[in-house]
């Protein structure tokens, strides 16, 4: 296998972050975000209720977790690389064909082989990926990469762009090229663990240190525990139980931003505006959370960022009785709160369980937590076609993030050392 040095005398690790933040920038941009800017050109087409289009990002939801264990046991067999792959080449072909559906079913299917690749390199990976070369400073690299999914809403306004200038199939095949030639390249460029490299995480000389490449076995001073043993553990159900509720939320949320607006008379350029500034002041919550994490308890971050969470909803339900100016704190609530969770989940479930089974570890949790987004944009568009409005959705899941909180705080501190 070729060896990482010849890139420079950079920590290869950081060209891991880096390769991994482009891929998630892209792939979040046009599948997860940019779907709002095609729901309303789809459902003018083919005159489909809102509850039938959500039902796709479920699709997306259900098989993203339904896979996300069996993709957590193959990157730690294997190696992200493989796994990314294969997971870019599904996400393209998946595109191409949602650009050429005619028929509900069609749309579906779409969106199954999407979420296929979607699992195959979604973030467990690229926080495996990651987490896999970093030990003091995994707070910090998680963060940024992670910041790549928050830097997709960059691609909102010219997904928005391509479908106002050409129509949502010609928009969807150019985004389909880009998948192929940003994330195939980008994949190969990754690596597993760095002591199969002479390196031990955050870069120092693995000197003295064997690593058996068949068994993957870590370091003896390491932590490192089975999936089997971690899914027993008290800290895990309750890390799992306490984030479910963004996973319901922001789904629903990214799905219905332009539908909502545009239902409260807000134009097509500023809604897509708005969702364009989610991901974006996201990037804050993930990066600066992650710093943090590396300072600060964990879990108490983590709750902050679901108080977050749910101040921000509260601000987007009032947004419907005329007070626009709410936008503004719903914007910087929610992405701080949306950005910090996505950034501690890992960071939480890497500091009680260590990195020897954290692919596993980290698939099993992302599985259960993908039914969460499976509830959420029916449950919005189901509201608005029955009542015309989303009166009421907002606030409702703003009360299930505030419980989410307090779930949090009831986490145990014995496994929560800092990574040091």
């Amino acid at each position: 296998m070729p060896s990482p040095r010849r890139f420079s005398n950079i920590f290869y690790g950081w060209w891991i972050v880096g390769a991994c933040f482009i891929i998630a920038l892209y792939m979040s941009g046009v599948i997860f975000y940019g779907f709002t800017a095609i729901f309303e050109p789809i459902a003018e087409e083919f005159g489909w209720s809102y509850t039938s289009i959500s039902i796709a990002a479920s699709i997306r939801g259900l098989e993203a977790g339904m896979l996300a264990p069996v993709v957590g046991i193959l990157v730690d067999r294997w190696g992200p690389r493989r796994v990314i792959f294969i997971g870019v080449l599904l996400m393209g072909l998946g595109l191409m064909l949602l650009s050429q559906v005619h028929s509900l079913l069609m749309f579906y299917i779409a969106f199954i082989l999407m979420s296929l690749g979607i699992s195959s390199c979604g973030i467990s990976v690229t926080v495996t990926a990651v987490a896999n070369w970093f030990h003091r400073r995994v707070g910090l690299a998680s963060g940024i990469m992670i910041c790549g999914y928050g830097s997709s809403g960059l691609l909102v306004p010219l997904v928005v762009r391509l479908v106002d200038l050409y129509d949502w199939r010609t928009a969807i095949v150019i985004m389909s090229i880009g998948m192929f030639v940003i994330g195939l390249p980008l994949s190969l460029l990754l690596r597993h663990k760095p002591e199969q490299y002479g390196y031990l995480p955050d870069g120092g000389e693995a000197r003295g240190v064997t690593f058996d490449s068949s068994s993957m076995k870590l370091p003896a001073q390491e932590i490192s525990i089975s999936a089997r043993q971690a899914m027993k553990t008290r800290v895990f159900w309750l890390t799992v139980l306490a984030v479910m509720p963004q996973f319901i939320v922001i789904p629903a949320v990214i799905t219905h931003v332009m539908p909502y607006l545009s239902s409260l008379g807000f134009t097509r350029t500023m809604s897509g505006l708005v969702a364009t500034a989610i991901p974006l002041l996201s990037i804050s919550g993930r990066f600066g959370f992650g710093w943090l994490a590396d300072k600060y308890v964990a879990k108490r971050l983590s709750t902050l960022a679901l108080i977050m969470l749910a101040l921000g909803l509260i601000c987007f339900e009032y947004v419907s009785l005329g007070w626009i100016w709410l936008l503004v704190p719903f914007l910087v609530f929610l992405g701080f709160g949306y950005g910090g969770i996505n950034t501690m989940v890992g960071v939480l479930l890497r500091g009680h369980f260590g990195r020897g089974n954290f692919g596993t570890i980290i698939g099993f949790a992302w599985g259960i937590l993908m039914v969460g987004t499976m509830v959420g944009p029916p449950i919005a568009g189901w509201v608005f076609d029955h009542w015309g409005s989303y009166q009421g959705t907002w606030v409702s899941m703003a009360g299930g993030a505030f419980i989410g909180a307090i779930i949090m705080t009831m986490t145990p501190r014995g496994g929560e050392q800092q990574i040091r």
